[in-house]
């Protein structure tokens, strides 16, 4: 498989070079020269077919030779080594637990994968590569815990001071070694700017062998296509496919959602569920794409005004908002109607959403509304202990501490504070390097 770039200026390259890079020389992103389809036997027997044996056929097309196939069956294997569960909640309405991994939250198997995948690229060579990543939450917990320890690598993760709870700052800034985090005195756009800032620098990029985990990587990307699957492979009613609703930030997850129905993953419908940062649901409305300066609510995650992957989906559907809009639509929630989903869920069906999550039930259960023969899940990205600090005043109740929290939540925090200035992130990784 080769990717070429969305901004349609720069060479053709592998998966091991799209990976590598994160980002093409013309600043835009990579994109598969094709999206290859899932054979119809795997999927019509997809529930005797291993988890493991389905990701892995799902996974290969996209990575091609670039990686053995003993080699990638055992990335495959580690990814996926926790539970997803489909999980019901009330009549017509499941989640996804998409939180079963080490740092609770999706993002461990997307950046499991990549961690995986470079590590693999770099052995042998004397180059130590340099991570770099902006947070607005979950993805720099994530990355810190896949790359921890690799070999030949370091990572340096970008998260706006106060703007990340306090569980998410603990599991970035609490390991050390090759694990670097900057404490920036802005948003997460005003971090997604800078690392962009730093990969056209050529004084950075000549110094440093420079590469992304944000979402926008297809290592990272790509295998968020394994939700999807293994969800479908739990769907009981395999005659009629559900509605799916995808809590959005940055859109790398519904993203992938929507290339693996591309590929033949059976799915009625895609909602992608935002908070007060509208700018895919006024699209929708529009057709006019325009950026915002994103805005803080309870469900930082999401806290995203010009949403990286979006022109990704746009180029699954050829730029045809036709074909989009009908499989696809977007819907703003509100921080309040946010918290009243996490009240009245817990009340009535015992079942705890996190902010994000409440997020994508409701937008899910005011689309069901409207479409009452129909059913569907949504996708609990985060447990709910990571954001304690929101939901136990909502619901009055302590959480209990899962252990992967608990073993970190006394830990000394270890950042670098920074202004959202790029000289001082700039002057930051040269030192690295010296």
């Amino acid at each position: 498989m080769n990717y070429y770039s969305l901004n349609k200026n720069a060479p053709i390259v592998d998966f091991k070079e799209a990976a590598i890079r994160g980002q093409a020389p013309d600043k835009g992103l990579y994109f598969p020269e094709y999206i290859p389809v899932i054979d119809k036997h795997l999927i019509e027997n997809i529930e005797q077919v291993s988890n493991e044996e389905l990701c892995f056929e799902v996974i290969r097309p996209y990575v091609g030779d670039a990686i053995p196939e003993d080699v990638l069956r055992e990335i495959v294997a580690q990814t996926i080594n926790f539970p997803i569960p489909l999980v019901d909640v009330e009549a017509g309405i499941q989640t996804l637990e998409m939180f079963h991994g080490n740092t609770l939250a999706f993002k461990d198997i997307g950046a499991r994968f990549m961690s995986r995948c470079l590590g693999y690229f770099v052995k042998g060579d004397n180059r130590k590569v340099t991570v770099l990543v902006a947070t607005s939450g979950d993805t720099g917990g994530a990355v810190a815990d896949g790359f921890f320890g690799v070999e030949g690598v370091q990572v340096v993760i970008l998260y706006p001071s106060g703007k990340v709870s306090m569980v998410q700052e603990k599991q970035l800034t609490t390991l050390g070694e090759n694990i670097f985090a900057l404490e920036v005195n802005g948003t997460f756009d005003d971090c997604q700017r800078m690392v962009k800032q730093a990969f056209s620098d050529e004084d950075l990029t000549q110094s440093l062998f420079l590469t992304s985990a944000n979402s926008i990587n297809v290592a990272r990307w790509l295998p968020q296509q394994f939700f999807y699957l293994l969800a479908y492979k739990q769907w009981k009613d395999k005659v009629n496919p559900p509605v799916i609703s995808v809590p959005s930030g940055n859109f790398g997850n519904i993203c992938a959602g929507l290339l693996a129905m591309k590929s033949g993953i059976p799915v009625k419908h895609f909602i992608a569920a935002c908070n007060a940062n509208d700018v895919v649901p006024s699209f929708m409305h529009t057709r006019e794409y325009k950026s915002k300066k994103s805005v803080a609510t309870i469900s930082n995650a999401m806290d995203v005004g010009d949403p990286s992957n979006f022109i990704r989906i746009l180029e699954i559907f050829n730029h045809d908002y036709e074909a989009l809009a009908a499989c696809f639509s977007s819907v703003s929630i509100s921080d309040e109607e946010t918290k009243k989903a996490i009240l009245d869920t817990e009340k009535n069906t015992g079942y705890l959403l996190d902010p994000h999550g409440a997020v994508g039930y409701l937008a899910l259960k005011k689309y069901l509304q409207k479409h009452q023969n129909e059913k569907g899940f949504f996708a609990e990205t985060a447990h709910p202990v990571k954001f304690y600090d929101v939901v136990e005043p909502v619901i009055n109740k302590k959480i209990q501490l899962p252990d992967a929290v608990a073993c970190i939540i006394d830990k000394e925090k270890i950042s670098v504070r920074i202004e959202s200035d790029f000289n001082q992130l700039k002057s930051f990784l040269m030192s690295l390097n010296s």
